[in-house]
């Protein structure tokens, strides 16, 4: 554990600084990241909107947010395989190949959800 000095706020306000760093190295080094951002701006207020009831947003919105939230674990997890080597090994693909697995199943828990919500309304 780095820095043990650090209690109370500013261990708070470092932990925000490093959390901000992973934010912008996923960002500039992952393109999915970037390409699930891009999809957040538009589709974050239209949850806001299209959501009839507190309820409703949270799970639009919520359901959107976990893609991102898993596609940084998941690219955590490849920077993590990557730095032990670059040969290739069964368990290291493994290992990435799960956490992809991960981010899309993230991605058609977003999509259930939408549909669940939305498509009762428009039939």
């Amino acid at each position: 554990m780095a820095n043990r000095n650090n209690h109370g706020w500013r261990r708070v306000v470092y932990a925000f600084g490093y959390s901000m760093q992973g934010l912008k190295a996923c960002y500039q080094g992952e393109e999915a990241f970037r390409q699930e951002v891009l999809f957040l701006i538009p589709l974050v207020p239209l949850g806001v909107w299209l959501g009839d009831s507190p309820v409703e947003r949270a799970m639009l919105v919520g359901s959107l947010l976990m893609v991102p939230i898993v596609e940084l674990l998941n690219s955590a997890i490849e920077a993590n395989v990557d730095r032990i080597g670059t040969e290739i090994h069964e368990l290291s693909e493994r290992a990435k190949d799960i956490a992809s697995a991960a981010v899309f199943v993230s991605i058609v828990f977003a999509v259930v959800i939408w549909a669940l919500i939305l498509v009762p309304k428009w039939i």
